[in-house]
């Protein structure tokens, strides 16, 4: 098993383009993880034009054009415009003359300052050892979800019923998340927790394959040591497509990132 940073690792070449290895271990039965994809173009964005003053992914808008394969990837970078507080930045992550993922990111500098307000409290939940730990061989999914051995996620039982064929269909699943590797969760990282699996589809009775074609995070503050809590729910599903919504809280129960993404999903007849 490898590191978060060591498979968004990346190599100048010059002219904003930098070499990847995606690595498979980031996956989701034979698809790469899109909140994965997302760190790698964050990270590229990170390194050509976040400099002192923008060291951090503070949002990103990615659009996923055509899944791509593990092994060598290039990612492209054009800076848009750096000024005091943000930067902005277009991605792109390229495989045989193709385009594959296009991200816009925005960088910055945060901090891990409270939030002046918030409306949102973190999800109720038990405690991490009385979650279940999602195995790489996950139930109800019928494929195998490598991104579990990197990623170590325990669901709330409240949510297991899919696993069971009983889905609650309140349409929400909340889950404990660590990286396997035991580093802490930082704002590229982050970008993982914001796509969680198993999709909340599951939990509505709608099992199956649930392509990301769209998502659009904010990362609020740095988060502290130690797991986050994850809620992802659906807001509304129809037209052989559904959006999600997840919410991160840290472990000082601040809210430290958002999401909001458009998925294709089959349709019951």
């Amino acid at each position: 098993m490898g590191t978060f940073r060591e498979a968004t690792a990346l190599t100048a070449r010059g002219d904003g383009e930098f070499g990847a290895v995606l690595d498979a271990e980031w996956s989701v039965g034979t698809r790469l993880h899109g909140g994965y994809l997302l760190a790698v173009l964050g990270r590229a964005a990170c390194e050509s034009a976040g400099g002192a003053g923008h060291p951090h992914v503070t949002a990103v808008s990615g659009t996923f054009v055509e899944p791509p394969e593990p092994g060598n990837a290039l990612a492209r970078v054009e800076t848009l415009r750096v000024g005091r507080s943000v930067a902005q930045v277009r991605a792109a992550l390229v495989q045989e003359g193709r385009t594959r993922v296009e991200a816009h990111v925005t960088l910055g500098l945060l901090d891990d300052a409270d939030p002046w307000w918030s409306s949102h409290e973190p999800v109720e939940m038990p405690p991490e050892d009385d979650c279940f730990l999602v195995p790489t061989e996950a139930p109800g999914a019928g494929f195998s979800v490598p991104l579990m051995a990197v990623v170590e996620e325990r669901i709330d039982p409240a949510h297991m019923g899919f696993a069971f064929g009983t889905p609650t269909g309140r349409g929400v699943i909340a889950t404990w998340q660590r990286l396997a590797d035991g580093s802490d969760w930082d704002p590229l990282s982050l970008l993982v927790a914001l796509d969680p699996v198993p999709p909340v589809s599951y939990e509505l009775g709608l099992p199956g394959w649930v392509p990301t074609i769209q998502l659009s995070a904010y990362i609020r503050r740095l988060p502290a040591p130690g797991p986050v809590r994850v809620r992802l729910s659906a807001t509304d599903v129809g037209g052989e497509r559904m959006d999600e919504v997840a919410q991160v809280w840290d472990d000082k129960g601040r809210l430290v990132g958002q999401a909001t993404q458009l998925a294709a999903v089959r349709l019951p007849a």
